[in-house]
């Protein structure tokens, strides 16, 4: 499956053809793939994170948008998806995602001093912001999703049946003990069939074996759910804005509203009106393309 499989649930006008570049960087002795669309004259670089449904692929078409908004792109495969290279995926846990994107981020802004931009999706969206928090090198968090893993109610959404959210932690938890390494299927354990309002690109994103169609251990899951983000009312990192599907069956809207009137920081909320998880539809693709537009003009000036 190529990035062109996802790309054709978006509206025609937002089918960007930005060809996508592997590149490959070497970290803690993985392989790790980063899709890129370079663009020197760019005046903002933006880098797209996925979440636990997704890869860089699975994600171009937004890559595509941002590119449209005047943007250079990378979008790293973190490891047990896409081409990444991973030699012990039974090792992963989400502090490895947390702190190779740290290292990458702090990479890159040796590499290139322009404003920098993280676009986390769904899971992707907690990602950037702690990493924001983390570093302290990224000029704006673009978020379509704020799940705070500490909270019953991010819990029960996320959870495959949301009776299990209560005492998810408590099972892996106990599993993580005993079966740590153990591989699950990770549409075994969240709502995979709402990843999208389309049926046909919930199954896509469901079955590809780089994205959701692929198996994570028992300690990744039971990290996840043990996370603690930064605490909101602390995170003076950088401007955040939450653009939140607004007719997401996975992770309702008020989720991550709760969480973002807690920051500190200067925040903006968009609803993309129309959207499911993985937004595709109108009018909200077209508004997030707007917001990007307007933080890259804010950025750039």
């Amino acid at each position: 499956m190529t990035s062109k499989d996802y790309a054709r649930f978006l509206p025609p006008h937002h089918r960007t053809r930005v060809p996508s570049r592997p590149t490959w960087w070497d970290w803690r002795g993985r392989r790790v793939h980063i899709a890129r669309a370079t663009d020197p004259d760019a005046p903002v670089r933006v880098l797209v994170i996925h979440g636990a449904g997704g890869y860089s692929g699975a994600l171009w078409p937004f890559a595509g948008i941002a590119a449209g908004a005047a943007a250079e792109v990378l979008a790293p495969d973190l490891p047990l998806y896409g081409d990444t290279v991973e030699p012990h995926p039974g090792r992963v846990r989400y502090e490895t995602w947390l702190d190779l994107l740290c290292d990458l981020v702090t990479a890159e802004r040796r590499a290139d001093d322009r404003p920098l931009v993280l676009l986390g999706a769904s899971m992707g969206g907690m990602l950037a912001y702690e990493v924001a928090a983390r570093t302290r090198q990224v000029d704006a968090v673009v978020a379509t999703c704020l799940l705070d893993p500490s909270a019953p109610a991010a819990r029960r959404a996320a959870a495959r049946f949301s009776a299990t959210g209560r005492f998810a932690p408590a099972l892996l938890g106990a599993l993580d003990r005993v079966a740590s390494e153990r591989l699950l299927p990770i549409r075994w354990l969240v709502d995979m069939n709402n990843m999208s309002n389309n049926p046909a690109l919930s199954r896509l994103c469901a079955t590809d074996p780089r994205g959701g169609g692929t198996r994570v251990p028992i300690g990744f899951l039971a990290s996840f759910l043990a996370f603690r983000p930064t605490a909101p009312e602390t995170f003076d990192a950088a401007p955040v804005t939450l653009v939140h599907p607004a007719e997401d069956r996975w992770t309702p809207a008020e989720l991550s509203l709760r969480f973002l009137d807690r920051i500190q920081a200067p925040t903006t909320r968009v609803l993309l009106g129309g959207c499911g998880h993985y937004p595709v539809e109108e009018p909200g693709i077209t508004q997030l393309a707007q917001a990007l537009t307007a933080l890259r003009r804010e950025l750039a000036g």
